[in-house]
């Protein structure tokens, strides 16, 4: 497998996570856990991030992407044992922990600069995830220069492609 390809199947995670605040927002159990990261604080009479950054969001989507990881892991291994499935855990948690925290710190200069929460905020509503799964995944993966520009491409892509079918569904508000 090449490289680009094998550094897009590794960051799936990051991807999954992305995803994961919405589909888990709308699971009866966990709907009504809607604890705000920012925990309702404003700075200069704004909310530092907005209603839609949850605790719920961030646990599950990292939790999601550890787990999925492994799943990744055990697809490819033939004979994974504890400590490698362990380690893929970590690579996941990171993944998704970066891609979601990546999303918040976006969304702080997004409210900063007047853009309304669940309005779109192109190109960085795209990239966020993308270069926050990257900076915390670093300690377990660092792909080279080429493989990190691949990955962005193809999971800006992606964003758009799943928000629009997520649009079309009735899962998003919004196309993009």
């Amino acid at each position: 497998m090449s490289e680009l390809l094998w550094g897009i199947w590794l960051f799936l995670p990051a991807g999954i996570a992305n995803a994961a605040p919405v589909l888990v927002a709308k699971i009866p159990g966990l709907k009504n856990w809607d604890t705000p990261l920012d925990m309702g604080q404003t700075w200069h009479g704004k909310r530092l991030l907005g209603p839609n950054k949850t605790w719920r969001g961030v646990i599950c989507g990292s939790l999601l992407a550890g787990i999925f990881a492994v799943f990744q892991h055990m697809l490819w291994v033939q004979d994974p044992n504890n400590e490698t499935l362990f380690i893929h855990f970590c690579l996941g948690l990171l993944l998704g922990t970066g891609a979601l925290l990546g999303d918040a710190i976006e969304s702080f200069f997004k409210r900063k600069k007047g853009v309304k929460s669940g309005d779109s905020w192109f190109p960085y509503d795209q990239t966020d995830y993308i270069i926050g799964g990257l900076l915390f995944s670093y300690p377990l993966m660092q792909p080279s220069g080429p493989v990190m520009f691949g990955i962005l491409i193809t999971y800006f892509v992606l964003h758009l492609l799943t928000r629009y079918i997520g649009y079309l569904s009735g899962i998003n508000d919004k196309p993009v």
